[in-house]
């Protein structure tokens, strides 16, 4: 189970790393088709990266894991609401939704839930 948390956390920094950085242009299009500020992009997009920073910090300090990956999976919700609207087609939503399902996991795991 161990393994599994850890490679959650490695494709959530991983994921984090590819959409707002790598692909930082598309991100700004798709903040502004939701009518979302600069300001708010930018805090949302360094609020994941240093989310991610804390998750791969985890894996070597565990009880760092919680409370980071509760609130990523809060901004996956808020990417959720995004999506819905602007009424994106389903597949659209499968990147944040899975993160969030990860976010989920990983705390669900530090809280003792899968114990």
């Amino acid at each position: 189970m161990e393994l599994l948390v850890t490679l959650s956390k490695v494709i959530i920094a991983i994921s984090i790393v590819i959409v707002w950085v790598l692909r930082w242009d598309n991100i700004v299009k798709e903040f502004k088709e939701y009518g979302l500020s600069d300001l708010t992009r930018n805090f949302v997009g360094a609020s994941k990266i240093a989310l991610s920073t804390l998750l791969i910090t985890s894996i070597w300090y565990p009880g760092l894991a919680a409370i980071p990956a509760l609130l990523m999976a809060f901004l996956m919700i808020c990417a959720q609401f995004a999506h819905f609207k602007v009424k994106n087609p389903f597949s659209k939503h499968l990147p944040s939704l899975a993160l969030l399902v990860l976010s989920l996991f990983i705390a669900g795991y530090h809280y003792g839930f899968f114990n």
